[in-house]
């Protein structure tokens, strides 16, 4: 059992740091490349799915909302769950650095579950959202690139 669990995924994408930005900072199109149902709740202090944006990130009606906690274009997006998990605290950062002719892509998850739970099942559902929402920003950004 463990109070907190982290994971990192790193992938390298074909397109060019603004291409992988305008795909991950656009949360309300997530449902166009995953399937999961996503919707703006609360806007952002200066943008619409900027800074202090919460999205509903789920399937059906069942999911979490996700605060935007920070965003620097082309580099860097940052949230926090505020709703929907059982957990203490739970936040992403996803980093972004130009890699030859395309993008790293640096996705950090940590995770403190309310109640005990085996770190390596929680590392394991980790991992899968990591790389499910990387293959899905991946994919999407290298067709944007060839477009």
């Amino acid at each position: 059992m463990t109070k907190t669990v982290s994971t990192t995924l790193e992938m390298h994408i074909a397109a060019p740091r603004a291409v992988v930005y305008q795909v991950l900072a656009d949360r309300e199109s997530y449902g166009d490349h995953l399937p999961i149902t996503t919707r703006l709740v609360t806007p952002g202090t200066s943008d619409r799915q900027g800074v202090g944006a919460v999205h509903f990130l789920g399937l059906g009606p069942v999911g979490a909302k996700e605060r935007i906690t920070e965003l620097v274009p082309d580099q860097r997006m940052a949230y926090e769950v505020v709703a929907g998990l059982p957990s203490k605290r739970h936040a992403g950062e996803v980093e972004l650095a130009d890699e030859g002719t395309g993008t790293r892509m640096t996705y950090s998850m940590t995770h403190e579950p309310r109640l005990p739970a085996p770190a390596g099942v929680l590392r394991a559902v980790m991992r899968s959202l990591t790389k499910t929402l990387g293959n899905a920003v991946k994919k999407e950004a290298e067709r944007r690139a060839k477009a």
